[in-house]
Formats: C-alpha cells, sequence, structure tokens
C-alpha cells in the first residue's frame, strides 16, 4: 500500500469517529422542529430564540413529495446541460451549455473531492486553511460542477422554493419586514465527487462596524431534495455568530486538522429546510459517502445593513452603490417568486412581502419575467 493510500485510510478512520461525535452533540442542541406560529401568527418565540443560541436551526418537513418531485426533475435537466468541461460552449447532447449566454460566470468547478477555495485568496480570502483533500477513484472526470450561482434563472422550481410563504415569514421575523435578497445558488455534492468548502465565516463589510451585531451578515436558507448526513452536509460551530471574526487558522492548528473539534452537522431529511446565520464558522468536508446532497441555497439580509454600502464587487455581484434603486430592482426576484409559488400551489395563502405591498408594485410570473431574470444575479447584495 502508497503513502497516499495509506493517508488516506488513517484520515477516513480519524473522520468517521468525528463524524459519529459530532452528529451525537448535534441532535443534543434542541434547533429542529416544524416551522411553528404562536397564537398571534407570528414564528413562534422558542424556535428564534434556538437560533439566535445556536447560529442555525432545522425546519422538518418544509418541502413536500410533489415540490421535491419538481425539484428533482430541474436538477436531472441542469446535469443534462452542463458543459462537457469548464469553459465549453456546449453540452455531451451537443446543446449550447447551461449557462454559456450568460454574461456573469455562475459555474464553479473543482477537481473532485477537492478544495478550490481552501487557502487562496478567493472569496475576499476568507477560506484561510486547506481542508483534507482525499484521492478520487481513477476514473473521475478531472473537473465538476459543484455551484450553480443565480440558481433562480435555470430552475423555475427553485424560483418556488425561494417564494415559500413560511419560509418568507421566518426571513421577515429575523431581518425585519423589509428584508432583501442576498443570492441564490445550488450546491451540488455528488458522491465519490464533491468538493469540501473549506471553514470560513461569510459576511465581509460589517465586522468592524460599531453597530455590529450577531446578525448583521445575514442568513442562508438551505433546502434539502435528499437530505444530508454528518458525511455530505455543512458543519457549523454552535454560537461562533456571536463572537466577531474568529481566527480560523488558530483553531485549526489548535485542533491538529481540519477537523475542528466544537462543530457538529447540519444533518436532515429529505424536504427539510435549515437556516443559518452567515456569521457562524461553517464548513463541509469533501463528500467520499455514498449520498449525494443537492441543496437549495438562498439567503436574505436586512435592509439596514445593505443600503449604502460601496460594493467592490465578489463571487456575488457586480460592483456598485447598494442604493435603493439597485434593492428595488434584486428584490423583484421575491415578487416573482411568489407569483410563480401561486400558480403551482393554489390552495397556500401567499407570502405578502411589504416593500411592495407598500408601493403596489404587483409582480407577475410569465414569459418577460423569465427573461429579464437572465444574469440577474450580477446584482446580488453581497456584503
Amino acid at each position: 500500500m502508497n503513502a497516499v493510500a495509506t493517508d488516506d485510510r488513517l484520515q477516513q478512520t480519524r473522520m468517521q469517529a468525528y463524524l459519529k461525535d459530532g452528529e451525537r452533540r448535534a441532535a443534543e442542541l434542541g434547533n429542529r422542529g416544524p416551522i411553528r406560529r404562536d397564537a398571534q401568527g407570528r414564528i413562534h418565540p422558542d424556535i428564534l430564540a434556538a437560533y439566535w443560541r445556536c447560529g442555525f436551526y432545522i425546519f422538518e418537513g418544509v418541502l413536500k413529495a410533489d415540490e421535491l418531485a419538481d425539484i428533482e426533475a430541474d436538477l436531472q435537466d441542469i446535469l443534462a446541460r452542463l458543459p462537457v468541461h469548464r469553459g465549453a460552449p456546449l453540452d455531451r447532447q451537443g446543446r449550447p451549455a447551461l449557462a454559456a449566454d450568460c454574461r456573469s460566470n455562475p459555474l464553479m468547478w473543482s477537481r473532485p473531492l477537492g478544495d478550490p477555495l481552501g487557502g487562496t485568496e478567493l472569496a475576499n480570502g476568507r477560506h484561510p486553511v486547506k481542508m483534507f483533500e482525499p484521492t478520487a477513484a481513477s476514473d473521475a472526470p478531472a473537473e465538476v460542477v459543484y455551484l450553480i450561482l443565480g440558481s433562480l434563472q435555470f430552475s423555475e422550481a427553485a424560483l418556488r422554493v425561494y417564494g415559500h410563504p413560511e419560509l418568507l415569514a421566518v426571513a421577515a421575523a429575523v431581518n425585519g419586514d423589509d428584508f432583501v435578497p442576498f443570492n441564490e445558488a445550488l450546491f451540488i455534492k455528488q458522491p465519490g465527487l464533491g468538493a469540501s468548502v473549506a471553514w470560513h465565516q461569510d459576511g465581509v463589510t460589517h465586522w468592524n462596524s460599531p453597530d455590529w451585531d450577531e446578525g448583521s451578515h445575514g442568513f442562508n436558507f438551505m433546502a434539502q431534495l435528499y437530505g444530508c448526513t454528518p458525511a455530505n452536509g455543512v458543519w457549523v460551530i454552535p454560537g461562533s455568530h456571536k463572537g466577531g471574526k474568529a481566527d480560523i487558522r488558530a483553531l485549526s492548528a489548535s485542533a491538529g486538522s481540519e477537523r475542528l473539534p466544537d462543530a457538529v452537522p447540519i444533518v436532515c431529511r429529505p424536504g427539510d429546510v435549515a437556516i443559518t446565520n452567515r456569521q457562524v464558522v461553517h464548513g463541509s468536508f469533501a463528500n467520499t459517502s455514498a449520498d449525494w446532497r443537492v441543496t437549495v441555497n438562498f439567503g436574505f439580509h436586512r435592509r439596514r445593513s445593505v443600503l449604502g454600502v460601496n460594493s467592490r464587487g465578489s463571487l456575488h455581484g457586480a460592483p456598485g452603490l447598494y442604493d435603493e434603486a439597485r434593492i428595488r430592482e434584486r428584490a423583484r426576484a421575491i415578487g416573482y417568486a411568489i407569483d410563480a409559488r401561486r400558480r403551482r400551489f393554489p390552495q397556500e395563502t401567499p407570502f405578502v412581502y411589504q416593500p411592495h405591498a407598500q408601493t403596489g408594485e404587483h409582480l407577475v410570473w410569465d414569459d418577460t419575467a423569465r427573461a429579464g431574470l437572465r444574469d440577474y444575479n450580477r446584482l446580488d447584495l453581497s456584503i
């Protein structure tokens, strides 16, 4: 057995023990259950208290079987339309590839089981520590797509999840009725291929702001198509959203590896949706398991955290001033999502987004709106 294989086997033995212990500790946190309302119809305060205590919460059973089937159908179409390799104009059937006509570059690629961000200056250098990269199978492709940005333009099912009335009610409860978008993405962790995402905290702008607090950089929803396990899911350090900018290099050095001892996994069944504070220390390991993880990811901010920020640009959006006009244009996706969901699920009571209600703006999901979503993510509001 060569040295690489020996190291892989040792790492896997240690990892299995780490996964088991993390899952045990996660189950003790008391931060999961269905979305519940109080007697006044508001998101139950116990849910909000657990979210702010831990920095994440798992809403169980949000997406039902028919909606999961819609997402899976869109996923299969997306996978079939991916370029044959990075930069290729065609898919495997010789058709124009997904996103070939986009001005932005929404497809993120990685070597199988690689860590494309750790230890680099990409994404504002917020992934300072390289994750362990297991050896992929000899017949693995040279690269795989692990992240698709601007996903609402590629999946109407994802757009409808974005308009889910209960999830938008949670967004309003956490960030205020005038909450604004951040970005949307599709994470794809294929078995034996899926890349890791090195430990990091999201957010760049407000760490040193005088009015910084535990919610300054917003949150992400993570809706799970197939569920997620300790082996393929996101891990977080509970409560780390409260302490400001963490020294991730020091945390890793103290642990002696990338297996941070205080972290726990987000474990979900199909249809569960996790809410995760963007300031928690979080990451995920390369997916050496036999299970897929496909996450419909979308985030929201407080309006006051975004308004007036002058962005230099990032993976999430073009540079420019986040003024009322940009926020209003970017938030049109919320109105489109609400209308698209109303058409697919007429038995639901649609969410009322207060900024649109106050201006009388009624957005309709039609062919014009579909065309208007092309490259919409260039207006993402990244802080």
